[in-house]
């Protein structure tokens, strides 16, 4: 869960939006400082092969089927998301550098 604002906001429900994204194959969400909100919506996504995405793009998609509040403020595509030997994605590996650059751990 991320905590914006005194929002609870659920990940699984933000990428369950994503993975309805066209060209979307894989996707995380997280929470990383903000200043302003305590966290921030964080959305980094991996294409499917051969698929160029614009963040632009996602976001527009998001809000179609989201509150504004729900819509990533920070999005990033990488061509491969880390994973466990399971197949699982490591989002520790994508969230823990935000956290550490800012001085603090989750």
């Amino acid at each position: 869960m991320v905590i914006s604002g005194g929002v609870n906001i659920y990940p699984a429900e933000i990428e369950a939006a994503l993975h309805a994204v066209p060209g979307v194959h894989d996707c995380a969400v997280f929470g990383i400082p903000d200043d302003e909100f305590g966290e921030a919506l964080m959305a980094v996504v991996e294409p499917l092969a051969g698929v160029t995405l614009e963040i632009a793009d996602i976001r527009a998609q998001l809000k179609t089927s989201l509150a504004d509040y729900k819509v990533p403020k920070h999005v990033e595509i990488l061509s491969h998301l880390p994973r466990e030997d399971s197949g699982k994605i490591f989002k520790r590996r994508l969230r823990d550098p935000y956290w550490e650059r800012a001085g603090r751990r989750i």
